[in-house]
């Protein structure tokens, strides 16, 4: 009874906090401006499928792809073991199901037992590309500090994680052939699941009874904390991606790349310039305050710009792809998508504290992302193009860029030079347009 009660209050606590903190999150992304992404629901299926379950455009760089596979199939499959686990706390029962599916519940440990170990192999070798190998794009100056210690603490949970399955399928192995498991003794004197089965004689074998007791009860509860940590240390860290890739590619734009969003305030702004009977004040509310042109805080972006910064797994394709970076300018994709979501969890917790008027004298633009940042952007579409969960850097990056031009009338000299060849020459060169066809008169 007491144990069941110790788990009760754990399951009832680890899932209380962490519903509490995706709702935090969910407010925060809320935070954002409308957009619907409501349309062409079989295609936006179809993308989440391919691409989010799928991990397709993760096999663009197919070694990592398959580390990932093998981390990403073993925590979806295990959760099957989960449930059992869940049953067995609540009933202090032990390998419930066992019985009732017989081989072929011998058959889903051993293969969750086989994605296990692959787990652990992946584990450990991106523990090492980060560590020792120090690939590029894992050690820039972003990713210093929190997000280098967040990606090793989720691969070292990885570890213990597997760890106590094992302790706990070889103890219980061990148990079970002398007849002294918690499971039902079913008379073939093993519990032939693939990996536990001579692991657990191996590293067990020659253990009391009361230790390998001791040992199996380890194993288990250890799985049971390490997977309401896991559970809520998601909201905290960038792998919420896990959660967070399947809605995220939902709602993609599924509109050409190189198609940019029309402001629907200059849009609005225009219509009313081109009509003379227009009442520029009829359709705005008394009292309300005019719509800010691009953006510069979390609040000017999408709530899609904001889901997308919740989704970045800091894996860095976006920026190693990128031709800016490459060649030397400050331009990061990944930074951006960190900061937005700094940002974001900076106003939130602000908000919910000080209510929906809080403000620090800070923003996006400026105190996180600077304008050196977004101007060296090409527009090539090179990060969404690369990201495995079809996160869009550039429709924030574009944003904050009009800002600065429409609110803060600030370009950088050579676009203005440009602009004001535009205005007066028609085009971007300085000569007048009389002189534009010259060129064929010397062919």
């Amino acid at each position: 009874m007491v144990s069941i009660i110790v788990f009760a209050l754990l399951s009832i606590a680890g899932f209380s906090v962490f519903f509490w903190n995706v709702s935090k999150i969910r407010s925060n992304i809320f935070l954002g401006r409308d957009l619907d992404r409501t349309d062409r629901k079989a295609e936006r299926w179809k993308t989440m499928t391919l691409v989010a379950l799928g991990q397709k455009k993760m096999f663009t760089r197919p070694i990592p792809a398959l580390l990932h596979l093998c981390i990403y199939a073993a925590f979806v499959i295990t959760q099957i073991e989960l449930i059992e686990i869940i049953v067995d706390g609540i009933t202090h029962e032990h390998r419930i199901f066992r019985e009732a599916l017989g081989g072929f519940y011998t058959f889903m440990i051993s293969f969750i037992e086989i994605l296990s170990v692959l787990a652990l192999v992946a584990t450990v070798i991106f523990l090492i590309r980060r560590n020792v190998v120090k690939v590029k794009r894992l050690t820039m100056d972003e990713m210093k500090g929190w997000p280098k210690r967040d990606a090793n603490l989720i691969l070292i949970m990885e570890i213990i994680l597997v760890s106590c399955i094992f302790t706990m399928n070889g103890a219980d192995e061990v148990l079970y052939q002398k007849g002294m498991s918690h499971a039902a003794y079913l008379g073939d004197g093993s519990m032939s699941f693939s990996i536990s089965s001579w692991l657990g004689p191996l590293l067990f074998g020659g253990m009391e009874t009361d230790t390998l007791n001791f040992l199996e009860r380890v194993g288990w509860w250890g799985h049971v904390i390490m997977v309401f940590s896991f559970l809520n240390y998601l909201p905290y860290s960038k792998h919420f991606h896990i959660i967070l890739a399947f809605p995220n590619t939902y709602y993609s734009n599924l509109e050409a790349k190189g198609r940019m969003t029309n402001m629907e305030s200059v849009t609005n702004e225009v219509k009313l310039m081109m009509d003379p009977n227009a009442d520029p004040y009829a359709a705005a509310p008394e009292g309300a305050e005019p719509q800010r042109f691009g953006a510069k805080d979390v609040q000017d972006l999408t709530w899609k710009n904001l889901l997308d910064a919740y989704t970045c797994t800091e894996c860095g394709r976006c920026t190693s792809s990128c031709p800016a970076n490459q060649t030397g300018k400050l331009l990061s994709p990944r930074k951006i998508m960190m900061d937005t979501r700094d940002r974001l969890t900076e106003v939130g917790d602000g908000i919910r504290k000080n209510g929906k008027d809080f403000s620090d004298g800070k923003s996006l633009l400026g105190d996180y992302i600077t304008e050196e940042e977004i101007w060296a952007c090409t527009s090539c579409n090179a990060c969404l193009q690369e990201c495995p969960v079809n996160i869009d850097p550039l429709s924030i990056i574009i944003d904050l860029r009009r800002f600065l031009v429409m609110e803060e009338s600030k370009v950088p000299t050579e676009l203005a030079g440009m602009l004001t060849n535009i205005e007066n020459n028609g085009a971007p060169w300085q000569f007048s347009q009389t002189d534009r066809l010259n060129w064929k008169d010397e062919a």
